[in-house]
């Protein structure tokens, strides 16, 4: 493909007092008569790691394999997506699962290290006075792509870890409350609020007057940028004036989702194990996540996010499904059917708001393709049987085009036992990176 348009600086924003929005990839921002793949605004892979706790009902339970909703049937390309990951059906050519998983690191958690374990492969050292892990994955992919961004990385989460039960055991919350570590001693906070996530991506002013100034005009951050908006949509192609009206809507609806968010946030209230009435805020609160990540990815403010969905150990009802039980309560069901049928509905529901984030960028253009064929995603979880607290197999899968990096469209049946960290390997080096191991990694996988 080549153009022959104007050029606009791929790192072009709209500036206003205190604020800045990224713009999405637009043809104006390709070099004259240059081909796109060798462009710097050639489209840029995004990273994304997904996680959910509990683990997922998989074969070994005493109901063996015909209580596996999770694993798909079938090996290679002549797989089928069981009923958890049923929702994904649309974008199967674009889904690796993997059967015979294990992370040795989160061996014996009960809960309380299991996130900070996902994406390390290695156990923190809990005679340490402060937090001692290893370098996540992500960080190391933010390290390696992430630097021409204004956010190296993005990490979030639906819920603290003081709402939920997974902190203790001498160390607090210091190992339940966050997936990243920027290295060894730093671990990352991930923010619950919406309002400080819009924040993030798109800041409130550099300095405290300007903050207060924003704040006494109460006007939206599109209006505030508005006359650089005018004077640019004036040199720009029709069809870049129609991407930029539709991504700049967008923010616009964020921000109002945003502040409707902030009405009724409950960060302040002492929320009890089994809430009463329905919560019905929880679910726009991971809509509205998703939401932000993939307005983060769209104007390349970020290319690496790690996102906690729902907080280890959380107690937290889902009346909105019909499942009334509190979640991490029926985590431990006993192997009693009834119990295991409402844990896969949350389950599912888990992966239907990750698929509903997945087509959004399907149907978000990125250079010759999509956000999509330019993504990869681990969505998972670190535990394997949640009424064992074990840890073989967990369920992971990887969702994107990789940027041409990933087959997709395959269920891979692994040797028993294979390490977590094999896996890591393996994204960290379709993202670029030349790397020989990873946490207790033996090699890559092959065939991704």
């Amino acid at each position: 493909m080549f153009l022959t348009k104007k050029h606009l600086s791929r790192r072009t924003v709209l500036k206003g007092v205190g604020v800045s929005v990224g713009l999405p990839l637009l043809d104006a921002m390709i070099p004259a008569a240059t081909a796109l793949a060798q462009t710097a605004a050639a489209p840029k892979l995004r990273v994304g790691f997904f996680y959910i706790p509990h683990g997922a009902i998989l074969w070994n339970t005493p109901h063996g394999p015909d209580m596996d909703h999770w694993t798909p049937s079938g090996i290679g390309a002549d797989f089928k997506l069981s009923p958890i990951l049923e929702p994904l059906e649309d974008y199967k050519h674009l889904v690796t699962s993997f059967s015979n998983l294990e992370n040795k690191a989160s061996a014996g958690s009960v809960h309380r290290y299991n996130p900070a374990t996902w994406l390390s492969g290695v156990r923190p050292d809990l005679e340490a006075p402060g937090p001692s892990m290893t370098t996540t994955i992500d960080q190391i992919i933010a390290g390696h792509i992430g630097q021409e961004t204004v956010l190296p990385s993005l990490e979030v989460s639906s819920e603290t870890t003081m709402q939920a039960v997974a902190c203790g055991g001498g160390f607090g919350c210091l190992y339940s409350s966050t997936l990243s570590y920027r290295n060894p001693n730093s671990p990352l906070p991930m923010e619950f609020n919406p309002r400080k996530v819009f924040s993030q991506l798109f800041g409130e002013g550099d300095t405290q007057e300007e903050r207060e100034a924003i704040s006494l005009q109460k006007r939206s951050l599109l209006d505030l940028i508005s006359g650089r908006t005018q004077e640019l949509q004036r040199n720009l192609s029709a069809s870049d004036r129609v991407i930029l009206d539709g991504y700049l809507d967008t923010v616009r609806e964020i921000e109002r989702r945003v502040e409707l968010a902030e009405q009724r946030d409950l960060s302040g209230v002492d929320v009890p194990d089994a809430p009463l009435g329905e919560l019905d805020s929880f679910d726009e609160q991971v809509r509205l996540m998703f939401d932000l990540v993939a307005l983060g990815y769209q104007a390349n403010l970020t290319r690496v996010a790690s996102y906690i969905m729902v907080a280890e150990g959380t107690n937290r009802t889902y009346n909105h499904i019909g499942v009334p039980d509190a979640f991490h309560s029926l985590s431990h069901h006993a192997n009693y059917l009834e119990r295991m049928h409402k844990l896969v509905r949350i389950q599912r529901y888990h992966v239907e708001r990750f698929a509903d984030f997945v087509a959004k960028l399907a149907a978000t253009p990125d250079g010759e393709g999509t956000l999509l064929d330019n993504s990869m995603f681990l969505y998972g979880s670190n535990m394997a049987n949640s009424d064992l607290h074990n840890n073989y197999p967990v369920p992971n899968i990887l969702v994107g085009g990789g940027s041409g990096a990933l087959k997709g469209g395959q269920q891979i049946e692994l040797p028993e036992r294979t390490t977590v960290s094999n896996l890591h390997l393996t994204m960290l080096n379709k993202a670029g990176l030349e790397l020989e191991s990873f946490g207790d990694s033996t090699g890559e996988i092959a065939g991704v």
